[in-house]
């Protein structure tokens, strides 16, 4: 794979039996995947949660390195919420809620990875279909979900971009200075999306 594709993590072709899955069925085990993050508090559960998607990243036959950059942007918040479980209850349920998490954005990650934007929102558009009578826009919906499941690799690559400004800053031990950027950096992306949806007439 290219180093350029790994730093993006965008869309990675291939035709392994991950790509191949309907994306219907990729984004219905990720909602399914959401769901089993609230009832996970075990860390043996956790660990087999984060096994089964770096699995996934085996068969579809991506580099780990991958993975791990889906993940490393969220450790500081990892190690808040680490922190925060083992105050409030003990060691284990930390362990536990800090691996469901990891495993969720690795699954997020790997949807990401495998599944085309225009197939997640043809899948979604095709489920939400029968809202239209209730006045839900399908397409429009669709449009956020898949957009919602690309910030997870977005906002990976406008870390490691901060990230590697803060090590040349000799800032290495400061979390301001990795924080403040990356804020910045994706409010500036968010408003970019924004002018280019609203000169598409999906603005509203």
């Amino acid at each position: 794979m290219a180093e350029r594709g790994a730093q993006l993590a965008v869309y990675v072709p291939g035709a392994s039996p991950v790509h191949r899955l309907p994306a219907g069925l990729k984004l219905l085990a990720l909602v399914a995947a959401g769901a089993a993050v609230l009832a996970i508090s075990s860390p043996l559960a956790a660990g087999i949660a984060v096994a089964i998607a770096l699995l996934g990243f085996a068969i579809a036959g991506l580099n780990l390195r991958y993975a791990w950059r889906g993940v490393r942007p969220t450790w500081i918040f990892l190690v808040g919420i680490f922190a925060f479980q083992w105050w409030s209850a003990d060691l284990a349920r930390a362990v536990g809620v800090v691996g469901s998490i990891v495993a969720l954005v690795l699954a997020a990650t790997l949807v990401s990875l495998t599944t085309r934007t225009a197939a997640m929102i043809d899948a979604i558009v095709w489920s939400l279909k029968p809202l239209r009578r209730f006045g839900v826009n399908p397409d429009r919906v669709a449009l956020q979900l898949a957009l919602g499941v690309r910030a997870v690799p977005l906002i990976a690559e406008l870390a490691e971009t901060a990230r590697q400004a803060q090590y040349a800053r000799g800032r290495r031990g400061s979390p301001r200075a990795f924080a403040v950027p990356l804020v910045v950096r994706a409010l500036r992306r968010a408003d970019n999306m924004s002018d280019a949806l609203h000169a598409r007439g999906l603005d509203d």
